[in-house]
């Protein structure tokens, strides 16, 4: 005998609500429109009875072939590949950045002194499930990106100094955590997204609907 909805962890129902409009948008059944307002509800609904009803009017439900999109799309890369174990990034009255495709090690260090330093996980490839960036921000700026479905712990001292942690979590189980510690001294940091987790779900939605045109083309 099924659970029934209202006993359902409200985050699991929330989830299979925005792949049905997900799926039912890349489909064709519903407007561009109605998919952004029916999105917006789904991810503010705070009962799981609102977020059914979201849904009770579209009969397409996902396939094999979504959900294997979906974690390709939603799922941390990871590699097994052999790299050095520690990365050492420096600024002194300059700039340093790190963003693309690159390998992640277990320990990355980060050293600013009157410069700025970019630091981008959003499309790397994680070898680890624990990393530890050590950061040393004097009177500089340190701007760390992080995917959706990656944890940061922060531990940073800081000392007439700013760290902000926008970071949030799309799958906290499977995801890989950061945590960061060290000090900033008259200088800042800031850990954020790149995109918003709706962002992130329209994007996928809208190459889900490319992909599904492109197939009725022939």
């Amino acid at each position: 005998m099924p659970v029934k909805v209202e006993d359902r962890p409200i985050e699991q129902v929330r989830e299979q609500v925005i792949d049905q409009l997900i799926y039912n948008y890349s489909h064709g059944v519903i407007s561009a429109e109605a998919f952004e307002r029916r999105l917006d509800q789904a991810m503010e609904a705070t009962d799981n009875a609102v977020l059914i009803e979201l849904v009770s009017d579209l009969e397409l439900t996902t396939d094999t072939q979504y959900q294997s999109e979906k974690r390709a799309q939603f799922t941390p890369n990871y590699s097994n590949q052999s790299q050095n174990d520690k990365l050492h990034l420096k600024s002194i009255m300059g700039s340093n950045e790190r963003s693309g495709q690159w390998v992640v090690p277990k320990e990355i260090h980060l050293t600013n002194l009157l410069g700025s330093i970019e630091l981008d996980f959003t499309d790397a490839i994680f070898q680890h499930q624990h990393i530890t960036l050590h950061v040393n921000c004097l009177l500089g700026s340190d701007e760390i990106y992080v995917p959706e479905h990656v944890n940061v712990v922060s531990k940073m001292f800081s000392v007439v100094g700013s760290v902000e942690n926008k970071s949030v979590s799309l799958n906290k189980l499977h995801g890989p955590t950061i945590t960061i510690e060290g000090k900033v001294i008259l200088g800042s940091v800031e850990i954020k997204v790149k995109r918003t987790i709706k962002e992130k779900f329209v994007s996928f939605a809208n190459s889900l609907k490319a992909s599904w045109n492109d197939m009725n083309k022939y």
